[in-house]
């Protein structure tokens, strides 16, 4: 009985999710979980203010993690896909797998499964790179950053190449606390409009 009834609230959410307004789902980590922040000041909550505000329909299911790496990510995908059925999946990860130092091949073939995953559930697909700290040497930075590169350019998809850009055309030593919080890594509450302005075109383009 139990099975049955779980059967059917499965059904039920996703049949509500399917005729409800379009869906972007947005699979990070940290980064766009909103750690050391409110969660209605991270990213992709201003996404949803600014959807709304563009008069768009589509509702933002944000299903980051902090600590989340490209394995994690990948884990969870089928169930996500299946409960938002969404029209957009911004893909967020990797992050932690560059500070692990774990396989750049590894990551590479865990985003590339979960790209497919999208296109198979006829979701466009962005994804979001980033980059590891210049201490973890040159050529694990540069192996690291150009697999989002060929990723995009393998499948197709849109790509914004480093999601902390702005942050860095705008930091300096004296206003660095301003933009990053005290563990170094995370951007702070003043730093999340820069981040949504730096992705909102390639969204903007991807949801008409």
């Amino acid at each position: 009985m139990k099975s049955v009834f779980f059967v059917l609230s499965l059904f039920i959410t996703c049949f509500s999710w399917a005729t409800q307004a379009p869906t972007i789902l947005v699979l990070g980590d940290s980064l766009s979980a909103g750690y050391g922040i409110q969660i209605e000041e991270s990213w992709p909550a201003l996404m949803q203010n600014k959807i709304a505000k563009n008069g768009l329909p589509h509702k933002v299911h944000n299903a980051s993690i902090s600590g989340q790496t490209s394995s994690e990510g990948l884990r969870q995908m089928d169930q996500l896909l299946q409960l938002t059925q969404p029209q957009l999946v911004i893909i967020e990860l990797g992050a932690n797998d560059g500070l692990r130092g774990l396989s750049i091949t590894q990551m590479q073939k865990n985003l590339q499964s979960m790209i497919s995953k999208s296109l198979r559930a006829n979701a466009k697909v962005l994804l979001v790179g980033i980059r590891v700290p210049s201490n973890y040497g040159r050529r694990y930075g540069e192996m690291f950053s150009n697999s989002f590169i060929k990723l995009a350019e393998d499948n197709g998809i849109a790509l914004v190449p480093f999601m902390l850009a702005p942050i860095e055309l705008v930091i300096t030593e004296n206003n660095r606390s301003e933009y990053i919080q005290r563990d170094g890594l995370h951007p702070t509450t003043k730093a999340q409009p820069l981040i949504l302005n730096h992705l909102w075109p390639e969204i903007q383009t991807l949801i008409k």
